[in-house]
């Protein structure tokens, strides 16, 4: 592209994260000419500064989209599967396990709930594959700089001066998205004052594939399977607390910090060592006003915001793509289709965002008498076969 030239696409995808990625692949696949854009180039190894250290758990539905757009054969080797979501009462006087329920998925299927990967290996391997795909170019180090929609097509400029005309523009460009801005689409915010810790640890004890959420307070802390490192088993962690709490544990020296990462994770995986640095990254809940414009469609962290609870972020997200490949057609962006887009996704995805943002705030809770009543709460729905069925099918978003 020339800068001052308007050049003429299908779809262009404003954001380079796991969400755009997987959205330029996917379009990519129905054929049409799609251009994927972010500022920043996307880091693909671990141990490189600015690494994304956080897990993506794909549940059912997203496993099944990954496979229909020929990613999921890529990404299968690298995953460990989630057979068993353990929830862990650790809110008695001690932080000590005093309540534990198993959601197996064996109850509702053949299948596991979801397979889990580190986001920086997601992005190096979506990143290979389109590189291997004719009609779709990735162009990192160009961001949005502004937008012009019309029913039409959305006419983009970039950072680098080009000019690009598109049937559908796709914002996946996070929280603070440049396109739902300049769309003047405003959002809804809700505040916890908690930021997560994110990092890996390697366990005495293996963790069977089984994805563990120790609830004391402050938020859930969460260990999810990864693969064995150097020969011992290891596991991603989320680690939820207020903002103040968070700085003064990445502030601690390291024998320091494992003491209190060991302490807090009850000791169900035995002694913790931490295996990577540490990474922090802020929480809230936010929802777009709509999900849509003139031939524009929010998607992933540019339509919707949730806390790290249940693995919903991300499956929610594929959950905007899949319906927006399915509306689509022959035509991508026609009004009829983002119409039904807007229509059917803000409700779904506002009554999930409400349910996460209630269970976050139960865990939080500090005081004595509201953790028992968590406890309790959570042993008396358990213990009803049906509806410990029906929460395991909501969550993996099935009916």
């Amino acid at each position: 592209m020339i800068a001052g030239d308007t050049s003429r696409i299908d779809v262009l995808v404003s954001g380079g994260g796991i969400a755009g990625l997987i959205a330029a692949a996917a379009f990519g696949a129905q054929g049409f000419q799609t251009l994927c854009v972010d500022p920043a180039p996307p880091v693909t190894e671990e141990g490189a500064e600015g690494a994304d250290l956080r897990t993506t758990a794909f549940l059912t539905p997203s496993v099944a989209l990954l496979r229909r757009i020929g990613l999921w054969d890529r990404l299968l080797p690298h995953a460990t599967p989630l057979q068993v979501m353990r929830i862990v009462d650790a809110g008695g006087a001690q932080p000590a396990t005093r309540l534990i329920r198993d959601f197996d998925a064996s109850e509702i299927g053949d299948q596991p709930f979801g397979w889990n990967l580190p986001n920086w290996l997601l992005r190096r391997e979506i990143s290979a594959r389109l590189a291997g795909m004719e009609n779709v170019r990735f162009q990192p180090g160009t961001g949005t700089a502004g937008v012009l929609a019309r029913d039409t097509g959305a006419i983009v400029t970039l950072t680098d001066g080009c000019r690009v005309q598109a049937r559908l523009l796709i914002g996946a460009d996070g929280r603070d998205s440049p396109v739902r801005q300049a769309l003047g689409i405003g959002v809804r915010t809700f505040r916890y004052g908690q930021k997560a810790l994110a990092f890996a640890v390697t366990h005495d004890v293996p963790h069977g594939n089984v994805s563990t959420e120790i609830h004391r307070s402050g938020g859930p802390f969460t260990l999810v399977p990864l693969p064995d490192r150097d020969g011992k088993p290891c596991s991603a962690v989320v680690w939820m607390e207020n903002g103040r709490e968070v700085a003064r544990l990445a502030a601690l020296p390291p024998d320091a910090f494992e003491a209190e990462l060991n302490a807090r994770s009850a000791g169900v995986l035995g002694r913790l060592t931490l295996a990577t640095r540490l990474t922090q990254w802020p929480i809230i809940s936010q929802i777009a006003d709509r999900f849509t414009g003139p031939r524009t469609a929010l998607i992933a962290e540019a339509a919707h915001v949730v806390p790290p609870i249940g693995a919903q972020g991300l499956n929610m997200s594929l959950a905007d793509l899949a319906a927006l490949i399915d509306l689509s057609g022959d035509d991508p962006g026609n009004p009829d289709s983002l119409a039904a887009y807007d229509r059917t996704r803000r409700p779904e995805a506002y009554a999930r965002l409400l349910g996460i943002d209630a269970l976050n705030r139960a865990s939080q809770a500090s005081l004595r008498p509201l953790r028992d009543l968590r406890a309790a709460a959570l042993g008396g729905l358990y213990g009803i076969a049906p509806v410990r069925r029906l929460m395991m099918r909501a969550g993996l978003g099935m009916r």
